[in-house]
């Protein structure tokens, strides 16, 4: 496996991502995983287990950051997802990945992230992405249907937005690509009802969806569970890479 840190997919200091190669593929499912925070933290140097976890399972695959609230409020994470999309799928032959082969990953925050980036027409149309080369889309945990106004997480959304404007599960597109809804059976901080909405959005708009709990964690381990010798936290590593197997191009 080679690592290949730092790469740039914007001008900013925060518009970086890691890139994780396995040796000797072709072709092979690209990945992008997008960190969680509340939007205004967080890190690709914290989730290192994430790009070696799936790099050993034979993908390609991305770790991003991206600019933070509250000096960089929605839109403007979704577009940094969007672009470094972009940016992965451009160069993802030179490390053995297929440009439409791509999957989009999220934890908390980065799972509302990767779902808005691929299920709203307007983020990969910005960048050139067909939609049609995502293959799937995966979250964990993440907020993708909440009244964000009545938490401290509303700095991260513009002054006098409201949900409807802002939740991916108002935004279904109806040739979106699969979706995997992972929730963590001992989650305080995001209501597993999120998923519930999302699922009930994507089945409305004909999208394929799974939503699955991962038993006995929380909304950390659900994330830590990816790591391959922490895999008796739970399922999540295996729930992941059996949905990437099913809706993958051969």
């Amino acid at each position: 496996m080679t690592v290949q840190a730092d790469q740039a997919y914007g001008s900013g200091p925060r518009q970086q991502l890691d890139i994780y190669a396995p040796a000797g593929v072709h072709n092979a499912p690209t990945v992008l995983f997008i960190h969680g925070g509340s939007w205004n933290s967080g890190s690709k140097a914290e989730y290192r287990f994430v790009g070696e976890s799936l790099a050993r399972a034979g993908y390609v695959v991305g770790v991003m950051n991206y600019r933070l609230a509250p000096e960089y409020r929605y839109p403007s994470y979704v577009q940094d997802s969007a672009q470094a999309l972009a940016f992965l799928r451009s160069h993802a032959a030179r490390y053995g990945g297929s440009p439409d082969n791509l999957f989009v990953m999220g934890h908390s925050a980065g799972g509302f992230n990767a779902v808005e980036t691929v299920v709203n027409e307007r983020w990969l149309s910005e960048v050139g992405v067909p939609v049609s080369s995502v293959r799937g889309v995966i979250g964990l945990a993440g907020p993708y249907s909440y009244d964000f106004r009545q938490f401290s997480s509303r700095e991260a959304f513009p002054q006098g937005g409201t949900p409807d404007e802002i939740m991916p599960d108002r935004h279904v597109r109806r040739d979106a690509p699969p979706h995997l809804l992972l929730t963590a059976e001992n989650d305080g901080t995001v209501a597993p009802q999120n998923a519930v909405n999302m699922e009930r959005a994507l089945k409305a708009a004909g999208v394929p969806v799974e939503r699955r709990e991962i038993r006995g964690v929380n909304h950390v381990t659900i994330v830590a569970a990816l790591a391959r010798p922490l895999g008796w936290l739970g399922d999540t590593r295996s729930q992941v890479l059996d949905f990437i197997e099913a809706h993958r191009l051969r």
